[in-house]
């Protein structure tokens, strides 16, 4: 017999190790979408450009294309902990670089790309080592619903950080820095709190066998192998996020503080089907369940593409959110389920290959795209391709498609 599903989430909440994971894992994120509307709204008030607004997206996808391999093969080999901790101290360190600047007035375009670099660097190393640690600090048999536990911690942070971000803007351009870097402290801090038992180490030689072990891994299995690649071109084209700059300012006429809103409008979707998947797991059809669920994004994006109301598109980009989060609970799910713990830092450098892929170089394509045909075109070609992307991975990898359940006794 199965806890019921208040008994199942008191036993995440007294899990100290998975509380801890959580608010680290949460401090980064408050960071890291501070930044988001701090930067574009800095490099926008610089420049005024489509194109430079999508740079920013490329300078952090380049050192994660470049160093997925390495990462994976540290996160695997070494204390997964420490990595994530000497990534969080080192991003701190960048983002009161970037306060010192931007209070001072020294801060060019070319330093914040830099520092752009810098965050990719340390991104790069840090998420395959704490995705990794989510299985080890969850308790045996929760991994689906800690998933959405975490989700919607990370969802927290998600809708807080951009309005604090645009508020705190709004104030003094340097002052998000700042606080950026105080939550990246506290989230190395928090990290450093989590005791746990069951952290294997890799003892095999860095080979380049074992560096490419986790590549060989994923095209061994369709199932895994579709759903990152479902991820990287469907999101790779639905992106809009890095266009939030222009609609708050050029189309929906608002100012900081609105684009804060609007940046923290997925997380709001985004948390609310993050609560009722942790009360309710996904138990049947969980394939289709994610395809239908891009397809969902792909609409909402549409909508969002046409909109000239600011209520309109934050329920558009609110309906993004909620579809994007089954999506996200079914793929962790899915890949950490069937990775093996030694295997999962190289498997989860290729994922967040993908993942930031999708994010930081949709970014790149969503500023050139609208550089050469218009804001608005741009954002519904990308609608109309994640759909169409959807219904062609339905064909390409039916044993995806196929997936019934996220069976947790595969852990």
């Amino acid at each position: 017999m199965h806890p019921a599903p208040s008994t199942r989430l008191t036993s995440l909440a007294a899990h100290r190790p998975f509380l801890y994971y959580v608010s680290g894992r949460g401090f980064s994120e408050f960071s890291y979408q501070i930044g988001t509307v701090a930067v574009g709204w800095q490099v926008y008030a610089l420049t005024h450009s489509a194109f430079d607004l999508g740079m920013v997206g490329l300078v952090q996808f380049i050192p994660s294309a470049l160093l997925v391999f390495a990462a994976g093969h540290v996160a695997d080999r070494y204390d997964r902990l420490r990595v994530v901790q000497i990534c969080q101290f080192l991003q701190a360190l960048t983002a009161a670089f970037l306060a010192w600047g931007t209070f001072a007035g020294w801060l060019t375009l070319a330093q914040i790309f830099a520092a752009m670099a810098l965050f990719g660097i340390a991104t790069a190393f840090e998420n395959p080592a704490a995705g990794a640690l989510l299985p080890v600090v969850a308790p045996e048999g929760r991994l689906q619903k800690a998933t959405a536990v975490f989700t919607a911690t990370w969802q927290i942070a998600t809708i807080s950080g951009p309005a604090l971000g645009g508020l705190a803007y709004a104030a003094a351009p340097g002052l998000p820095y700042a606080v950026m870097a105080v939550f990246w402290l506290l989230s190395g801090a928090s990290n450093g709190a989590i005791k746990v038992n069951r952290i294997v180490e890799a003892a095999e030689p860095p080979t380049l066998a074992s560096l490419f072990a986790g590549v060989s891994f994923i095209r061994r299995n369709p199932a895994i192998l579709g759903t990152i690649s479902l991820d990287l071109f469907a999101v790779l084209l639905g992106g809009a996020t890095a266009l939030l700059p222009i609609y708050a300012h050029d189309i929906l006429h608002t100012g900081s503080w609105g684009l804060g809103v609007l940046r923290g409008a997925p997380a709001v979707g985004a948390l609310l089907m993050s609560a009722v998947l942790a009360r309710h797991a996904i138990s049947r059809r969980a394939g289709i369940r994610m395809f239908q669920a891009v397809i969902v994004f792909g609409l909402a994006t549409v909508v969002f593409a046409f909109s000239r109301s600011i209520g309109l598109s934050i329920l558009a980009l609110g309906v993004m959110g909620a579809a994007d989060t089954v999506s996200v609970v079914i793929r962790i799910a899915l890949v950490q389920l069937a990775t093996p713990d030694a295997m999962r830092g190289r498997v989860g450098a290729v994922n967040y290959l993908f993942v930031n892929a999708s994010n930081q170089l949709g970014e790149f394509e969503s500023g050139m795209t609208a550089a050469l045909f218009g804001t608005m075109p741009a954002v519904l070609l990308g609608g109309l391709g994640t759909i169409a992307v959807a219904l062609l991975w339905m064909r390409l990898f039916p044993t995806l498609r196929d997936v019934e359940r996220l069976d947790e006794a595969m852990e």
